[in-house]
Parts: C-alpha cells; structure tokens; sequence
C-alpha cells in the first residue's frame, strides 16, 4: 500500500480519476467471486447492504480527496497526514460506541496535530492544499474503518469489499463528472497505472484491511497502517526524486509518535 502514491503520480491524471479507475476496476474484478457466492448461498440482508454502500461512500471521498493531494503536493505529505486516521477512529469509537479513551491518546493526538502544524507550516499555496486535502482524507478514512468494522459484523469480507467498491465507483464517477474531468484521453502508461492501483493497492491491500476489521476492532487494525507513509516517503525519494527537508521529517516523526501514542493508547483499554 505505500507505492499507491507512486502509483496516482505516475498515472499523470487527475486524482479522482485515478481513484475512480481503482475502484471501478477492482469491482470488475471481484464481480465474478460475488456472484458465485451469491448464487452459492444467498443476497446479503438490506440493512447489511446498506452499511457497505455508505463505507463506501466514505471510501471514494478518502480517496478523491488524497489521491488529490497527491497530485499538488507530492508522494509523502498528503500520505502522511491521511494516516492520521487513528485519531479520528478513536474519537469516532468515543462518540458512537461508547469506547473510553485513555489520557495517552489526548496525548498522542496532541503531538500528532503538533507534527502536522510543522509539516503544514513550510507549504506553498499550491502544496499547503494538497495536504490540506490529505488531512481531510484521514476523516473519511476514519468514517470508512468504522463502518466497515460494523458492517463486518454482518457481511463476509467478500462480500463488503464488492459492494463498497461498486458504492465507490459510483460515488466517484459523479465526482469525476461534476468537476469535468475527463475519462479518457490518456496515454498507455496512465491505464496501466490505473490497473496496477487497482490490484495491488485496492484489492490486496484493502481486502486484507476488510478481512481483519471483521475479527479485530478498528482501533486495532488502522495501527497497522503506520508502515505506509514511511515507505511511500523512501519509494518518493528514490523513484520521483521527491526530498523532504529536515522541518518535514521532524514533523513526520512527531505525527508517526503522536499516532502511535494513540494506537498503544487503545490496544490497552482492549486488554
């Protein structure tokens, strides 16, 4: 998942094109397994549906907004700040399921905001948006862990993964249409991009997240995500040429702490 940066860059497109290509794609993909289960054993239940299209809903505005940031600002920062997204679970636990928080996760999102101020602080116009955008992403990140780990509870991950990705094919495809955005017209290169983002980022990637959000609390699982911006900023050194300079990496590290803070925060109150 840390070369899905590389990836929305390389594709030289706009970002919610590139991320409608993802999820329209991934939904071909996977249409055939669904069927099969479907017709094996029988359609989920409305009400399960309807939790896996609003996850995905969620999904195509994450995406829309950092793929994006991504193309203003860069590799690492946009990715950087959307995987803030456990400070936002954890609120969104406290809020809608009751879950306590420890005084280490004010802690820990004190530091990350703190990190982010550093990192937001030497933007340009152009830059500061896009990771602006990206911040943005990291809530609807967040909105999308936590239905998925209520939607989980009803539907085999299969089955939540094909309709959140067809939810968000379409939610994006509006996206796309709204600002005018074209579809087509683009070189070789770009739609190979575009398949490659779809298989190794949305359906590995994302389905495996799908799978263990329906044994482990998303609380637990979005932690795991903590690797990504770490080998996107090496992966956009090394193949964009993309350097950050030493208040951008001080910065990183504090966000990198503050969310780690959180994460360890809530895997104790699960013990």
């Amino acid at each position: 998942m840390g070369f899905s940066a590389i990836l929305v860059r390389w594709a030289a497109a706009p970002g919610v094109v590139s991320s409608f290509y993802r999820m329209a794609i991934a939904a071909v993909v996977v249409a055939a397994p669904f069927a099969i289960r479907v017709y094996k054993g029988s359609w989920p239940p409305w009400r399960a549906v309807r939790i896996a299209l609003l996850g995905g809903i969620f999904f195509a505005f994450d995406l829309a907004a950092w793929a994006s940031g991504v193309v203003l600002s860069g590799a690492t920062n946009p990715t950087l700040l959307a995987n803030t997204a456990p400070l936002w679970v954890g609120l969104g636990a406290l809020i809608f399921f009751r879950q306590r928080l420890a005084p280490a996760f004010w802690i820990g999102t004190v530091l990350a905001l703190v990190g982010a101020g550093l990192i937001l602080g030497l933007e340009r116009e152009g830059q500061l948006i896009g990771s602006l955008l990206g911040l943005l992403a990291s809530v609807f990140y967040a909105g999308y862990f936590l239905i998925t780990q209520l939607g989980r509870q009803k539907l085999d991950s299969l089955s939540y993964f094909w309709l959140a990705a067809v939810s968000s094919a379409v939610m994006l495809l509006l996206l796309s249409l709204g600002l005018d955005q074209p579809l087509g017209g683009y070189p070789p290169a770009t739609f190979r991009a575009f398949v490659a983002i779809a298989m190794i980022t949305q359906i590995l990637g994302y389905f495996a997240i799908g799978f263990a959000l329906g044994y482990l609390p998303a609380s637990v699982v979005a932690p795991t995500l903590l690797g990504q911006p770490v080998i996107t900023a090496i992966l956009a050194g090394a193949l964009l040429g993309e350097a950050l300079n030493t208040t951008q990496i001080l910065g990183g590290l504090v966000v990198l702490a503050g969310v780690f803070v959180v994460v360890r925060s809530q895997s104790n109150s699960l013990r």
